[in-house]
């Protein structure tokens, strides 16, 4: 807790000084938002409660609270199953105020205060890791034949650890059932009565608890189906249900109103429940800088602000509960948000997705457009965090293609039915998704979305599946799961296929390779394909690096480009189109205003990272260099705060790789030893020591020469640990690979590319869309 102390006074003041205003009158079409939802049988009803500060400026109850036995209307007072929202409302309170007592303390293993807990290596797990679902432990345990509350603590605390604590987060009830046990041996009381003591009857929310007596059962929204009846005050969740109804990860129901007194004390500093520390540390960051960002308990998200999505992603807080609650805090405007349905009622098909997603929407659409620098004023300790989102101010703002689309009244896609390959770096200049600028565009019917490798919100890692987007309904396609190209299901009934990705400039980031399997499968099916430019990140004008050999095709190098390639996508999808011969018609939306010398930062345009470790313009400028050795057995510092900014291994020595790098006297950079524990990925939770580069001059920076420097020290200095052989995928040139196993001079390998640069830079000529 002390290490939070300093940011406290800046803190508290964000939370009472100047804030965003929220027009209420811009809330009226939550009601038809609710209704349509309704309508369409997602929910059976719902309340919808808005705040701001001390004011409650919009609560309306729509529908019904009962469908069966017989149709009972919703109220404002009516009592809801929350679901996992009792990980945020109950479970992390309470162990943050046993925490402020002294009772426990996060940085300390669980199993110290439950010694059964210590199995399966689970005796490195702290009680922070279970409060920011970074134990590692799984999603839920296995209940078959515990039969009593006995039985599944016992199997609670034999469950298996998935991975090692510390790294990505992994959402988990299994986590906050632990927690909830924690509570009951630290304070010596029931979860349910240290809960009612010390977080409900201070609030005045006399309308919650866990297990909720019988004055409240006409006011009890009915799940689903027990055997014996409707589920009314009877938790839905089976581990709670199995933990005898008052568990750490669910069993508590409450009313919207109780929730917007919770809300309001949280906003307000936590005071009487909380002290101001603890509510910091539940909105601050707990996991590593390209995870997707948890606080304690809590997911942190974008303000809720018209433009969130270009805003950095942990400014709010939100949970929700299975069984169709939802709550969010925004301590930016003061703001907080109860979104509560009982969508399985009455037979567990309802989907309450929607509902919260487009309420949000609203409230944020209500609360106009909001500065990244007011969230950088009011959190300094997260001003690197938040850096990226800033965009440098420019005399001529480039704007990109979706802005020219939409400019032109979106006439190219009128009448249309098309689909949208994207992710979270496709926003226009006022900070919307393209997502919504093309669903809400007249004329153009927007109907599938298609996500590249990390998924639509590009904060992930590995395989993605398909799902839907919530805020429009959409189906999600995933071309980095079960298939990597374009099926004819999948396109069945567009008329045209449109793209709006930011690339990173580089052979071996796979977004371009994405593009050409959508091209090729527009081809086939004689669809248009509209790409939508954006710049090329590392300045357009620069080509550096080693050709892609010939017959090395592969998804991380598809066509014959050099490393660092300096085009645009809409350029590399001219190119491709007629290098490959594909009958398609192929329409590019350029940018305005860009001309090919600028860098991103050159733009006006915020950095929104395209993918998990790309944090920064930082990171992408050495992305070229450091991605290219990745995969030869060391750390490219996935999973701390500076992924592709460093590099080590626990059996590289930092200072002697720092001389041998800086004697080459490469231009641009220098190198500092450093050491650091990575949370993911490579070495996770190992001590590594390497080296940070440090760019001096992007301008003079050759990047794929600097990749091949770092192979060739490591090569020559640890034959025994670095794989050489295993960067070929990324390289793609066997001639550079043997040129660095044969001890040639990085300057000298970089010479001999250029007579293949001077090659492509003519190939490449008549596909440009830019100036220098």
């Amino acid at each position: 807790m002390k290490r939070l102390l300093p940011l406290l006074g800046l803190f508290v003041a964000a939370l009472a000084g100047a804030q965003p205003h929220l027009d209420v009158e811009r809330l009226a079409p939550i009601a038809g938002i609710v209704e349509a939802e309704i309508a369409a049988g997602r929910i059976p009803g719902a309340v919808v409660l808005v705040g701001q500060r001390e004011r409650i400026v919009y609560a309306q109850a729509f529908g019904q609270r009962a469908l069966a036995p017989e149709a009972e209307p919703m109220t404002l007072d009516t009592v809801f199953d929350l679901a996992s929202l009792t990980k945020v409302v109950a479970t992390t309170p309470a162990v943050l105020r046993l925490a402020e007592r002294g009772r426990l303390q996060l940085d300390a293993p669980a199993a110290r205060y439950w010694p059964a807990f210590a199995t399966h290596g689970k005796e490195r797990i702290s009680v922070r890791q279970l409060l920011a679902h970074t134990s590692g432990l799984p999603a839920g345990i296995d209940l078959a034949g515990a039969a009593t509350p006995a039985a599944a603590l016992a199997r609670l605390a034999a469950v298996k650890p998935l991975s090692p604590p510390g790294g990505d987060p992994r959402y988990s009830d299994a986590n906050f059932a632990v927690l909830g046990e924690l509570v009951r041996r630290v304070s010596g009381q029931p979860l349910a009565a240290y809960v009612e003591r010390q977080i409900l009857r201070p609030l005045a929310m006399h309308d919650s608890g866990f297990l909720p007596p019988a004055r409240l059962q006409p006011r009890l929204a009915p799940t689903t189906g027990n055997g014996r009846g409707l589920r009314r005050g009877e938790v839905h969740d089976p581990l709670a249900a199995r933990l005898g109804g008052a568990a750490g990860n669910a069993g508590l129901f409450a009313s919207a109103g109780d929730l917007a007194r919770f809300a309001r004390a949280l906003l307000a500093g936590g005071a009487p429940i909380l002290q101001p520390a603890s509510v910091a540390a539940m909105f601050s960051p707990q996991t590593h800088a390209a995870a997707p960002p948890r606080g304690l308990g809590w997911r942190l998200e974008a303000p809720l602000a018209a433009n969130r999505a270009a805003l950095p992603p942990f400014a709010a807080a939100s949970h929700l509960g299975y069984t169709g609650t939802g709550l969010w805090l925004d301590p930016l405007s003061g703001v907080h948000v109860v979104v509560l349905s009982s969508r399985l009622h009455p037979d567990g098909n309802g989907d309450a997705s929607s509902l919260r997603a487009r309420v949000v929407a609203a409230v944020a659409a209500a609360l106009g457009p909001q500065p990244p620098q007011l969230f950088a004023a009011a959190r300094p300790e997260l001003a690197a965090r938040v850096a990226p989102y800033v965009p440098k101010a420019v005399a001529a703002p480039v704007r990109a293609g979706i802005d020219v689309l939409a400019a032109a009244g979106f006439a190219p896609l009128a009448g249309l039915r098309v689909g949208l390959l994207t992710n979270r770096s496709g926003v226009d200049a006022a900070g919307r998704r393209s997502v919504d600028v093309l669903a809400a565009a007249p004329g153009v019917a927007l109907v599938a979305l298609f996500s590249p490798e990390h998924g639509l919100a590009a904060d992930r890692e590995g395989r993605v599946g398909d799902e839907r987007d919530a805020l429009t309904g959409l189906p999600v396609y995933s071309l980095y799961g079960a298939t990597r190209r374009p099926t004819a299901a999948m396109l069945d009934g567009l008329d045209a296929l449109v793209v709006d990705l930011a690339d990173a400039g580089v052979r071996f980031y796979t977004y371009a390779t994405t593009l050409a399997y959508v091209l090729e499968a527009a081809a086939e099916r004689n669809l248009p394909v509209f790409v939508l430019d954006r710049p090329n990140p590392l300045a357009a004008g620069i080509a550096q690096g080693p050709a892609l050999d010939a017959g090395r095709q592969s998804f991380t190098g598809y066509w014959p480009l050099p490393l660092r390639h300096g085009l645009t996508l809409g350029e590399f999808a001219r190119l491709f189109v007629a290098e490959a011969g594909l009958a398609v018609r192929l329409s590019v939306v350029p940018l305005a205003g860009y001309r090919r010398g600028l860098w991103h930062d050159d733009t006006g345009l915020p950095w929104l990272p395209p993918s998990p470790n790309l944090l920064s313009l930082a990171a992408a400028t050495l992305y070229p260099a450091v991605g290219l050795v990745e995969g030869a057995a060391v750390s490219v510092g996935r999973g701390t705060d500076a992924p592709f900014e460093q590099l080590g291994a626990p059996w590289i020595d930092g200072r002697q790789l720092a001389a041998e790098l800086d004697a080459l006297a490469l231009p641009g950079v220098r190198f500092v030893p450093t050491e650091f524990v990575p949370a993911t990925s490579r070495y996770a939770g190992e001590p590594c020591h390497g080296v940070r580069i440090e760019v001096l001059d992007r301008a003079a920076l050759d990047s794929p020469q600097l990749g091949v420097a770092l192979a060739s020290v490591l090569h020559r200095l640890y034959p025994q640990h670095f794989a050489l052989d295993k960067i070929l995928g990324n390289l793609g040139s066997e001639e550079t690979l043997a040129a660095i196993r044969a001890g040639q001079a990085p300057a000298a390998i970089a010479a001999g590319w250029a007579p293949a640069l001077a090659d492509f830079r003519a190939r490449a000529a008549p596909f440009l869309l830019y100036a220098d």
